[in-house]
């Protein structure tokens, strides 16, 4: 995903605070490849890097246009901001956001599917009859943008065993960039307890456990876990899953008001802990269609394989078949620079 082409030599002043306490200060903003770049006026030095599909702007058709990048929970605190008030560059923002979400799946709205007497009798059968089929229904028609909400509310119960995750300036942009790389996450968030390992959460979000950052020496090892998490997610919707847990009143609740409670997700946090990510089972198909992901992304399995078993054994047809004989791929996952700051982000 990448910024449109009209709009990649585009840049302007802007005023950035990085915290609630810290002082604002000149920027220069510019679009990267799926971020945009925010510089110091002086030195040109990169400060941060915002993913494009996560910036939202805080004060809709008013200049100058304040800009955060998407938090946790609604109603946050915004503790960093940007203040543009060139008029180019707000339109290039909006533009560019609105070319990504044409970009995404949009099954619909989840009012207005069933109406009247039709969306009565079905939530009776349903309630009766049909609460797995409600759910997977439900699913189905559920808009991007609320997988992405409830994704992010599951992270946040997720966190309150983890602790929060972890940020830096250089790591957040180490984030965005390695998302951008393997197409396998909207969202990454790394935790610095008790996850082991990758979790897939609705909406693209992908949550990290710092010990699998710490025992690797390349990224390759954490790009095969969110690929093979992804690869898991196209045949176990994570939302599916999530709702399963929930019950289903929680489906019903959704289907017909188009809401969850965050009330209803405590607990699923600890859930997520208890069911820890087992390695696949490695058939043949399993192997070939793991395999084409990671070709498909230009990263080689031999690393991933090796974390699952490091005798090798019973990932064999990983480590056979890895289109790169388990070298490097022609394009780096991420630099080293990036690689360190990635590894090191729960630092402080």
């Amino acid at each position: 995903m990448t910024a449109l082409p009209e709009f990649q030599r585009l840049e302007c002043s802007g005023i950035w605070r990085e915290t609630a306490t810290a002082q604002r200060r000149g920027v220069i903003v510019s679009f990267g490849q799926a971020t945009l770049v925010l510089s110091d006026e002086r030195s040109d030095r990169a400060l941060a890097h915002w993913s494009l599909p996560a910036i939202h702007r805080l004060n809709p058709k008013e200049m100058p246009a304040r800009f955060a990048p998407s938090t946790l929970e609604e109603g946050a605190e915004q503790d960093e901001e940007l203040e543009i008030d060139d008029e180019t560059m707000v339109s290039a923002i909006e533009k560019v956001q609105a070319k990504i979400e044409s970009r995404r799946p949009h099954p619909g709205r989840l009012r207005g599917k069933l109406t009247g007497g039709a969306a009565a009798f079905f939530a009776l059968v349903a309630i009766l009859w049909l609460p797995g089929a409600t759910t997977r229904h439900v699913a189905d028609v559920a808009p991007y943008a609320k997988r992405g909400e409830i994704g992010r509310m599951a992270l946040a119960d997720l966190v309150t065993l983890t602790g929060a995750p972890c940020h830096s300036t250089q790591g957040d942009a180490a984030l965005a960039r390695l998302a951008a790389r393997i197409k396998g996450a909207d969202e990454i968030a790394v935790l610095p307890q008790a996850l082991t390992g990758v979790r897939r959460l609705p909406g693209r979000v992908v949550a990290v456990g710092l010990p699998l950052l710490a025992a690797q020496d390349t990224p390759e090892v954490v790009a095969g876990h969110i690929i093979a998490a992804e690869l898991a997610a196209e045949k176990t919707d994570p939302l599916v899953s999530l709702l399963e847990w929930a019950g289903f009143g929680t489906s019903f609740s959704l289907l017909t008001t188009g809401e969850i409670q965050r009330e209803t997700l405590r607990g699923y946090g600890e859930y997520l802990l208890s069911e820890a990510a087992k390695p696949p089972a490695m058939t043949r198909a399993q192997n070939e269609a793991l395999l084409a992901e990671f070709a498909k992304v230009g990263v080689s399995s031999t690393p991933y394989a090796f974390s699952l078993d490091p005798s090798g054994e019973t990932v064999l047809g990983l480590i056979e078949a890895d289109p790169f004989k388990g070298a490097p791929a022609p394009e780096p996952v991420l630099a080293d620079s990036d690689w360190i700051a990635l590894q090191t982000i729960c630092d402080g």
